[in-house]
């Protein structure tokens, strides 16, 4: 009866196995091997050879681009933890009326109703020289000439970032908010504690699952990132994923494979110190 179980519950397991090893496991080793690969301009030469990790990690191009890239992951994280963290406050504990808690949930989603491209585009008229922006601007006398700066420029591309994927931090620590115990924010006002001690000591503890969880999901879809950074820079920033699209378009796949495996682990080693500081268990 023992074997039985034990072979039912094989088989429980397999299809999803199955599915990771084929989706996940697969593709990220045949990019590992290719990773040693040599290439020239028309094909890629099956070989082990170091040269394209080398060429990688002696390039100084590499390592400012990966310096923009977590500039930009960290830059991200903190203004998205703000507005996230706010958003879901709000929401959890000002918003009373569940049926209004699930209808302003809903309004968040709604950039979420038409594409990526299509949201970081619509800012290019805000923005432009001539955008909206610049035109109430001056019109208000607060400058006199355009701000050539919120277009085409790092920080137009921060805030893409922060429109695109503020709600992925809203989500998991508003579900964490959402249990906590109403008797312990009574429990602290009763022993003195103001808002603001309260929140330090109650909430944002408490919160912590919800905020690592948010914070895995925006760092690691900004450092892979690469369409944001094409569009709304105008080409002036760089990023590793931008630099990897283009080794693609000049079919220099092994270069290519190298940078994604770099990548990976750098995105791995930012996760796994997310995890040691907060135990994401508790909120899954």
């Amino acid at each position: 009866m023992t074997r039985a179980s034990a072979w039912v519950t094989y088989l429980q397991v397999a299809p999803l196995t199955l599915v990771f090893l084929l989706f996940l496991v697969v593709p990220i080793a045949t990019i590992v091997v290719v990773s040693f690969f040599d290439y020239n301009t028309t094909q890629i030469i099956p070989a082990f050879l170091l040269q394209n990790y080398d060429e990688l990690l002696t390039s100084p191009v590499t390592w400012r681009t990966y310096l923009q890239t977590v500039e930009f992951a960290a830059i991200t994280w903190a203004l998205t933890l703000v507005i996230g963290f706010a958003v879901a406050y709000f929401l959890a504990f000002h918003v009373r009326s569940a049926t209004w808690q699930t209808v302003l949930f809903l309004v968040c989603t709604i950039p979420f109703w038409t594409s990526n491209v299509i949201r970081m585009i619509s800012w290019i008229p805000f923005l432009g020289r001539n955008g909206l922006a610049n035109m109430t601007l001056m019109q208000l006398g607060v400058i006199e000439q355009p701000l050539e700066f919120l277009l085409f420029s790092n920080f137009s591309v921060v805030l893409a970032y922060v429109h695109l994927y503020t709600l992925f931090m809203v989500v998991p620590i508003f579900n964490s908010m959402m249990r906590i115990d109403r008797s312990l924010l009574e429990a602290a006002r009763d022993a003195g504690a103001n808002g603001w001690q309260t929140l330090w000591n109650v909430v944002v503890p408490l919160c912590k699952p919800g905020i690592a969880i948010g914070s895995i999901f925006v760092v690691t879809i900004v450092m892979g990132d690469f369409v944001t950074v094409r569009l709304m820079s105008g080409g002036q920033s760089a990023s590793v994923g931008l630099m990897m699209m283009n080794a693609m378009s000049l079919l220099q796949y092994p270069a290519a494979a190298a940078n994604a495996v770099v990548l990976l682990l750098l995105v791995l080693f930012t996760v796994a110190a997310m995890m040691r500081l907060v135990d994401i268990r508790k909120e899954l």
